[in-house]
């Protein structure tokens, strides 16, 4: 704060001490005393009235102050000849019987330190000549704290109308998300049910379809060309084996496609000399890659069989 806010500040100080500082008798004659006591209990009055204004209208700051300048003019020092208008955000309020006169004394309505309209007071007839021009000293501090607790109420009441409409917002937003998050659900299920179709509806053509087909096939082919016809069969019942999707969900991340296909074929019963004959590769292979599914499936200390681990495993 500079030298020149100090002053200010020390000044409007002063001037609030003297607003209502009841005076002594040896200070001016008795009925000026009482002429300044009732002038006190006026600006007393405008001040309360202010407070209850702002209490009733409490979430509507243009009917506050369309009541206001009604109510000012009963404070100043001749009510009777006196209106008021009030200047804020664009929007111009008007006592009765208002008439813009040259006996004019205004206070500006800073908001944030920056003009957002006036309060004025007009006297409609000319009267005896006072500190300012026909006003007191004492009705220039009361019109300034009026500018500024006008200035208090519209920021208390522009803040809670952002509040409320930040709210209503969030609101309005969890709403939407929810239903969001409904019909998200109501689509993840709906994707899940036509999964389990298509997986029925794959398993049956395979069975009821293909498998007959190639058994027939099986028939007419010579031996040595049916081991063929087995593979297929066997790639098959992999592909719409619940066992290999099961073992697919739990082990994702540790099996192959290849190792999947073995686990298969072992918890069929087939031993390492027929899987090697259906792959297509040595025995050495085959027991080379049971190894690798046991250290992945955690079965290396030997006391459970990885057979009967496989055949033990829950289908869904």
């Amino acid at each position: 704060m500079d030298l020149k806010d100090i002053q200010t500040a020390s000044g409007m100080k002063d001037a609030l001490s003297l607003l209502w500082r009841i005076p002594h008798n040896d200070e001016m004659a008795p009925e000026q005393i009482v002429i300044a006591l009732r002038e006190r209990i006026k600006e007393l009055n405008c001040l309360y009235g202010i407070a209850q204004l702002a209490e009733r209208h409490y979430d509507s700051l243009d009917e506050l102050l369309t009541c206001l300048v009604d109510f000012l003019p009963l404070s100043w020092q001749y009510p009777e000849v006196t209106c008021a208008r009030i200047v804020f955000d664009g929007k111009t309020y008007k006592g009765k019987n208002f008439k813009i006169t040259k006996w004019r004394q205004s206070a500006p309505i800073l908001v944030y330190n920056e003009p957002l309209g006036e309060v004025a007071i007009f006297y409609i007839n000319e009267r005896p000549p006072a500190d300012e021009g026909p006003f007191l000293r004492e009705e220039r501090v009361m019109l300034d704290e009026i500018a500024r607790r006008i200035a208090a109420i519209a920021v208390r009441m522009f803040a809670e109308q952002n509040l409320q409409e930040m709210n209503r917002q969030l609101n309005l937003e969890r709403a939407a998300l929810q239903e969001t998050n409904a019909a998200l659900r109501t689509v993840l299920a709906k994707i899940e049910e036509d999964k389990q179709r298509i997986y029925k509806d794959l398993q049956s053509n395979v069975e009821k379809i293909v498998m007959p087909i190639l058994q027939a096939l099986a028939l007419e082919l010579p031996k040595p060309k049916r081991t063929y016809v087995d593979m297929l069969r066997t790639n098959l019942e992999e592909i719409t084996s619940p066992f290999i999707r099961q073992l697919s969900q739990n082990h994702h991340h540790a099996l192959t496609p290849t190792e999947i296909g073995i686990c298969n074929m072992i918890r069929n019963g087939l031993r390492t000399k027929e899987i090697a004959q259906l792959r297509g590769v040595c025995t050495a292979t085959i027991n080379h890659q049971r190894e690798r599914i046991r250290q992945k499936l955690k079965l290396t200390n030997g006391e459970v069989n990885l057979t009967t681990y496989l055949q033990s495993l829950p289908i869904q």
